[in-house]
């Protein structure tokens, strides 16, 4: 494992590039207030891929704005997004500026709501690179081209006059990848890059973002509910579940033995399927009973408990913590010994 650190016990040295500790998403609404981001403990090492994992309402995107500080009223944030010996969430606004777009660049989840549809795609190139670089105002667009060049667009200098919806879906998501882009960033924040796109333009997209994250050196959080994704891409993956984060493992470990009943679920529920065709041995899908947990109405204990088939009445005393239980991975789960038999529970392999 390249490194994490959870509550202050450390299974690497290695310095981080950047570090969540006690993450805190709190929204308050007229039908109650809750906690969409709980206590989320995460490391990110130089040069890693960290899948973030989990069904839709986990908290994985809040995460993500939060570091940011894109989470608006009536959301608050609290806890430490430690960056480079500095507190996001305590700088003032004009310096977190430099560093938003900056340092840390975001691709959001949908381009289409995310690109500015009054603005041609050179224009919102430009005014990344004139916000966060030092290039003259005519070597904006040489390098906006360069730019799109770089993320696969054909024609970039002609391109660069068109508007968002004169892209395709994969068009936009690579100009999206390029403004992010655009300023050299450190570290980049994926939210679901290849959500709604067809297979052949996704594998495109994320053998991109490999390919450029070798290029420039940065660390990426990669926001997916497909697995098949995390399998082609990530080191490490963390699986997030109603806010909290129960399982942090390396990629390669995670398909072969699960240590939570929520990884286990999520896997189950996987069609038979390997990163090179599909598989030849035949078995049911098992799906994970009920639905996720209202975030306003939390069960006590351990908030999967109640869709668990391993569930005890110890589960329901107290919150399970996010322990290490080797030196690979952490795991929530108070039963994690009885699932170190499961077996290869599916047969993705990691592939790039």
């Amino acid at each position: 494992m390249t490194g994490n650190r959870v509550s202050g016990s450390s299974v690497s040295s290695q310095s981080a590039l950047l570090e969540l500790r006690d993450l805190r998403a709190v929204f308050d609404t007229p039908r109650g207030s809750f906690t969409a981001v709980d206590g989320v403990n995460l490391t990110l090492n130089h040069g890693e891929v960290l899948g973030l994992v989990g069904e839709s309402g986990s908290g994985k995107s809040v995460t993500l704005r939060s570091i940011l500080r894109l989470v608006r009223p009536p959301g608050v944030v609290t806890g430490t997004v430690q960056w480079r010996d500095q507190n996001l969430l305590e700088l003032p606004e004009s310096k977190l500026r430099r560093v938003r777009g900056g340092e840390i660049s975001m691709i959001f989840q949908e381009p289409m709501t995310a690109l500015n549809p009054v603005l041609s795609i050179g224009q919102q190139i430009t005014e990344t690179l004139q916000e966060h670089t030092k290039f003259a105002p005519r070597d904006r667009q040489a390098r906006a081209v360069e730019l799109l060049e770089l993320v696969g667009i054909a024609s970039p200098k002609e391109r660069l006059r068109d508007y968002p919806h004169q892209f395709s879906g994969g068009m936009r998501q690579r100009a999206m990848i390029a403004i992010a882009l655009a300023s050299n960033p450190s570290l980049l924040l994926a939210d679901e890059p290849t959500t709604a796109l067809d297979v052949t333009i996704q594998d495109q997209i994320l053998k991109l973002l490999l390919r450029l994250k070798d290029t420039l050196g940065m660390g990426i959080i990669l926001v997916t509910h497909d697995l098949g994704v995390v399998a082609q891409t990530c080191d490490r993956v963390a699986v997030m579940y109603a806010g909290r984060i129960v399982e942090v493992v390396p990629a390669s470990e995670l398909f072969k033995q699960p240590r939570h009943a929520y990884t286990l679920g999520l896997l189950n529920s996987v069609p038979g399927q390997t990163a090179f065709g599909p598989s030849l041995t035949r078995r049911p899908l098992i799906p994970i009973p009920g639905a996720p947990p209202s975030l306003r109405a939390l069960p006590p204990g351990c908030a999967f408990s109640p869709r668990c088939e391993y569930t005890t009445t110890e589960c329901d005393l107290e919150r399970p913590t996010l322990r290490a239980i080797s030196e690979t991975r952490l795991s929530a789960c108070i039963h994690h010994e009885r699932l170190e038999h499961t077996g290869d529970v599916v047969e993705l392999e990691r592939h790039v």
